[in-house]
């Protein structure tokens, strides 16, 4: 989502739709199917790959190891330096064979919400945040909850269920206790998920919204536009600043959780 996207759909329609942005479309046809299913290649997929491309263009860009690293390299060393230093203090020593991982999972998503705010569409190019959708949340959230479970019942066996039972619980509560945190465990992929979702999808709707603010205000004449117009355009723009630091900040907060789901299954207490 991006201003000049808003503007130039504005122009075109007349109007603005703000959950237009969200519709996924086949870019090479609808017809492709495997047993019954389709697996056309949609505008999610194109910046799922981009994403991805660009993820590892800047990790291999950044493993150059020189004796004197350039700015490059500097970045790449920072965040790998940010992420080991998160796994220390919430896991341990354990923590840093999960560096990889969460590495990839912090960078992927900053880079899948920083994609999706690129002001490109006066090009004609409109970008589409694949974070907005559930389905792709979803997917991340259980791989993350997926590896809590193999290193939980690999490292622990049958006594990875003692993590729903805390120490010092009483006896005539150990069943009601456990019952509350087994649920609890269950519900801890689902809001993962729906965090990440519902951060980049509000912030994306309101300036849509806002959009529209700007565009019926521009058509109404000078007054209406000077009193609606003007203050939702700037509005716009300090929305537009928060959600750069709303994409870096969901993307640590997923990273956050993930490394202390797996310190759980480290560590259980």
């Amino acid at each position: 989502m991006q201003l000049t996207g808003i503007q130039i759909v504005a122009a075109s329609e007349g109007k603005v739709d703000p959950m237009k942005q969200f519709q996924i479309e086949p870019l090479f046809g609808s017809d492709w199917a495997i047993g019954g299913y389709n697996i056309a290649f949609t505008n999610s997929a194109l910046w799922m790959a981009i994403a991805t491309v660009l993820l590892w263009v800047f990790v291999a860009g950044g493993m150059k190891r020189q004796l004197v690293p350039g700015r490059w390299q500097m970045a790449v060393e920072t965040f790998t330096t940010f992420i080991d230093d998160m796994l220390e203090a919430n896991v341990g020593k354990e923590g840093r064979k999960y560096v990889p991982y969460v590495f990839s999972l912090f960078m992927f998503i900053l880079f899948a919400n920083l994609l999706g705010l690129l002001p490109i569409g006066l090009f004609g190019v409109h970008p589409f945040t694949f974070t907005s959708h559930f389905t792709v949340t979803g997917v991340l959230a259980i791989l993350s909850f997926s590896i809590v479970l193999i290193v939980g019942f690999g490292k622990h066996g049958l006594h990875f269920f003692s993590l729903f039972v805390p120490h010092g619980t009483p006896a005539p509560m150990i069943l009601p206790i456990a019952l509350i945190e087994f649920f609890s465990f269950l519900i801890r992929p689902f809001s993962l998920a729906l965090r990440l979702f519902v951060a980049m999808m509000a912030g994306h709707v309101l300036l849509k919204v806002l959009s529209s603010f700007v565009i019926d205000g521009a058509n109404a004449g000078l007054g209406i536009g000077v009193l609606v117009g003007i203050p939702s355009f700037a509005l716009m723009v300090a929305i537009s600043a928060l959600e750069i630091l709303v994409a870096g900040i969901q993307a640590y907060v997923f990273a956050l959780l993930t490394s202390l789901y797996i310190n759980d299954a480290e560590h259980l207490h």
